[in-house]
């Protein structure tokens, strides 16, 4: 025994020396399980793509150390009329190819993030025309008041148009068509980080900006060089972290956890995550296509949901699969985003009993088959396999299907699966959220991550009100509102928040946010 676990121990050792080259002065090696996909800043709305895009490439609005909202590419913005924005450009910005920044790079990319296939254009609903006003100003016209229109631009990133006319990318990839495209590997942004090279699954690599209009904030970080590894096996990233080929794991196996904390040998960085993880059930289609039942789609049934809900053990998968690095939740959304009510968090009970019960009312006495997916990565992977033996003991009958990233995102945001698990990462404003996840699909920015494409008109009608309500209090009532809709008909059914971990040497100082994202401008090695 003690033999074999040498030689895996040797063998992910020279598995991570292959992906990583030594470390340099001003250096840093990350490790993640996840690759992301594309360099393209509006092809994706995923958590390890922004990770990457955003050292890369800008928004007009950034946010701070605390994650509040500052100025980044806009130095100021201002309501000028009711439906109405203006915003000041910030002067003397480069992109990475020398040429400046201007108006016409910023009314480009607010357009193409709106245009299909963008999958950033639900966060940008409402937006009825963006113009230049001079060089340095532009202005945002609203279909109707959107008091919180600077939370929407955050993540929205800044590309130079001439550097899209040149390379033929002036729209978006299409990133479930897999379309190829020149912005799936290159990049030109105004970012902090210079893209080198991406190598699809395995790494990125990052040059400091020296260009970079923030390098002489005193905040500003040291590093000068940045990879971006991908190494999917749990064992291997730490193993690559131990042996000091990487610098910071973003996600260290939650059984680890406890024993990093106890050596002490490294650097914790821990938080509540603002996001959280879901299942989610096919609610289109009438006949469920996984499923051994024909001309039916139990999903449809909010009993057959609440039956999921009943038979779910979150409490012993955080104990035992998570070993207690989460939080169970009942609530959609966490209630630290403005206007979330806090009862709402509380789970309904584990109740094998009550789910078999509800199936035999709902019509299914004998239970039925389905096929959950989920992606396979290691931790996403072993809290499935729990919560499909959990429902094959109330007789739904679950088989697990897990895919590579490139093969499950697709299955998301296409809405192509009949059962699946994902998480999400909001932002502190509510409607962004209420508009991806749970708004009625449509391709003009609603429900763009509606993985069961519910509907449901009551709801869609408060949520589309928060949109446009200029009151704030009446705004995070409306919130509430929608969120309870949302806990009645429970079209998802809520799992866990993680505790986010990052795990890093000792000489490496970072600010941690609470969805997860790194900012290497503010990392240093000391």
């Amino acid at each position: 025994m003690t033999r074999r676990l040498l030689h895996a121990l040797a063998a992910a050792l020279v598995a991570a020396a292959a992906l990583v080259a030594p470390a340099a002065a001003q250096s840093l090696r990350v490790a993640s399980a996840f690759d992301p996909q594309t360099m393209d800043p509006h092809a994706l709305a995923l958590l390890y793509h922004t990770r990457v895009v955003n050292q890369v490439y800008e928004s007009l609005i950034g946010r701070d150390e605390q994650f509040r909202l500052e100025p980044a590419l806009a130095t100021s913005w201002q309501m000028t009329a009711p439906t109405r924005w203006r915003l000041a450009l910030r002067e003397g910005v480069v992109f990475h190819d020398g040429s400046p920044f201007t108006a016409d790079d910023a009314v480009f990319s607010l357009e193409r993030a709106l245009a299909a296939p963008s999958q950033r254009a639900f966060q940008l609903k409402g937006v009825k025309a963006v113009r230049k006003v001079d060089a340095r100003t532009i202005e945002i016209d609203l279909e109707a008041p959107d008091a919180v229109l600077p939370e929407k631009l955050n993540g929205i990133h800044v590309m130079s148009k001439a550097w899209a006319a040149r390379h033929g990318v002036e729209r978006a990839q299409d990133f479930n068509a897999k379309q190829e495209t020149h912005a799936i590997r290159h990049a030109t942004g105004t970012g902090p980080f210079v893209l080198e090279r991406y190598e699809p699954d395995v790494r990125v690599v990052l040059k400091a900006n020296p260009r970079w209009w923030g390098r002489a904030e005193a905040r500003s970080g040291n590093l000068q060089e940045v990879s971006f590894v991908s190494i999917r096996s749990d064992a291997t990233r730490l193993a690559a972290l131990a042996s000091g080929e990487v610098d910071l794991v973003l996600d260290p196996p939650f059984q680890d956890v406890p024993r990093l904390q106890r050596e002490g040998r490294v650097r914790l960085l821990q938080m509540p995550d603002l996001g959280q993880q879901y299942l989610s059930f096919d609610q289109a289609r009438d006949e469920l296509e996984s499923a051994d039942v024909k001309g039916r789609n139990p999903f449809k049934d909010r009993r057959v949901r609440q039956a999921v809900y009943h038979a779910i053990n979150v409490e012993l998968i955080v104990d035992k699969v998570l070993r207690g690095q989460a939080t169970p939740t009942g609530g959609f959304l966490s209630s630290r985003i403005d206007g979330v009510p806090a009862e709402l968090d509380r789970r309904l009970p584990h109740d094998p009993a009550k789910a078999r019960a509800l199936l035999a009312e709902a019509g299914y006495p004998n239970g039925f088959a389905v096929t959950l997916d989920c992606v396979n990565v290691a931790w996403r992977e072993a809290v499935c396999q729990a919560v499909t033996a959990m429902l094959t003991q109330v007789g739904i009958r679950t088989t697990l299907r897990a895919s590579p990233t490139n093969q499950f995102f697709p299955k998301l945001s296409q809405a192509s699966a009949s059962f699946i698990e994902y998480g999400w990462s909001p932002s502190p404003d509510a409607w962004a959220s209420l508009n991806a996840l749970f708004r009625s699909f449509d391709r003009s920015g609603l429900g763009t991550f509606n993985a069961g494409r519910y509907a449901n008109p009551k709801l869609d009608a408060v949520v589309d009100a928060i949109r446009v309500e200029p009151d704030l209090q009446r705004r995070r009532a409306m919130v509430g509102d929608a969120l309870r809709i949302v806990h009645d008909d429970l079209p998802y059914v809520p799992l866990y928040r993680r505790t986010l971990t990052w795990a890093m040497a000792r000489d490496v100082q970072a600010v941690q946010w609470p969805n997860d994202t790194i900012e290497l401008r503010w990392v240093a090695r000391r």
